[in-house]
């Protein structure tokens, strides 16, 4: 719950066992096979869902773990929704208003990054006439005007060969769910140095570790200063409870939060940035730490949060 595990109910082994038989029977998967990683779906229409559940299985020294993936049918929020603060909502919508450029996103997995993406292409997609493609693994929610792909790499369709054919379908605005090799990095890189407006994810700690990577992937510095527009690395903090205000009550299932609250520190790439990364190489870039802090800071003079959870996501 809200990225913490939570303890809701408890099976004695026996039934633990029912019940994963039947999910993976449910979602055609080799129920005796308990030895080896598998992933499945299961269609809503079987589970009695709004939308299909993903599932998959992992072996460990106790037993089979399973994890059932659940895709909201909510409305996509709109940027104003995600309460980001209000300098780094003016630096997202700069950056969108822009014909060309790459945006990237970092943090870990869980920060929220793919509800950022998916608020930034319902404000790309509000203006008509706008061609928009998205690569995505998996897609979780449909938007409509909005062309939309699954990443497939059991039938062959990866993230870089998805990205090399739909370039032929004229797209004006890419959306490359995560860079993962080189071959998409510098895909990413060059289509937005040909005029047009890209967005992906790439995993790193923060916005210097994104060129840190980006680096290694592409070899020109030239090409990555000229493409890159704008890096925003997010955490997502827990909200305080509204009905006990961390106190532990039952409406948060007695953890003291209730929700999230993004916080969110980015670099800007100008002139002067480029040069000096070109010149002096990552270690010159500035950092932008402090402003996770001060967004942190502000979170709790307002009592959305407290110093526990910030200390557990940015560190004392």
């Amino acid at each position: 719950m809200d990225g913490m595990l939570t303890r809701i109910e408890s099976f004695d082994a026996q039934a633990a066992e029912r019940v994963l038989g039947r999910i993976k029977y449910l979602a055609k998967l080799q129920t005796w096979q308990n030895s080896t990683p598998q992933d499945g779906r299961i269609p809503k229409d079987d589970a009695g869902t709004s939308t299909d559940i993903r599932v998959a299985t992992y072996p460990t020294v106790t037993g089979e773990k399973v994890v059932l993936r659940l895709f909201s049918n909510d409305d996509v929020p709109s940027l104003d929704d995600l309460q980001l603060d209000a300098e780094a909502l003016s630096e997202l919508r700069r950056f969108l208003s822009q014909p060309s450029g790459l945006l990237l996103l970092t943090g870990p997995a869980g920060s929220g990054k793919s509800t950022t993406i998916y608020a930034c292409l319902k404000e790309l997609s509000s203006v008509e006439g706008r061609h928009i493609i998205t690569i995505e693994d998996p897609v979780e929610r449909v938007l409509p005007g909005v062309m939309q792909t699954e990443v497939n790499e059991a039938q062959g369709l990866t993230y870089a060969k998805a990205a090399r054919h739909l370039m032929r379908q004229d797209p004006q605005i890419l959306v490359l769910g995560e860079i993962r090799d080189d071959e998409s990095a510098q895909i990413a890189v060059r289509t937005a140095m040909t005029g047009h407006l890209v967005i992906s994810t790439l995993h790193a700690g923060s916005c210097q570790g994104v060129f840190e990577r980006l680096w290694t992937m592409v070899p020109d510095p030239f090409t990555i200063t000229s493409a890159v527009s704008l890096v925003m690395n997010q955490r997502l903090l827990r909200r305080l409870c509204p009905s006990c205000q961390g106190e532990k009550c039952k409406e948060c299932l007695r953890t003291g939060y209730s929700g999230r609250l993004p916080i969110i520190e980015w670099f800007r790439m100008s002139e002067e940035q480029g040069r000096s990364l070109r010149n002096g190489g990552v270690s010159d870039l500035e950092s932008g730490s402090d402003e996770l802090r001060r967004q942190c800071r502000k979170l709790m003079e307002s009592a959305q949060t407290d110093s526990d959870e910030v200390a557990r996501v940015i560190g004392g």
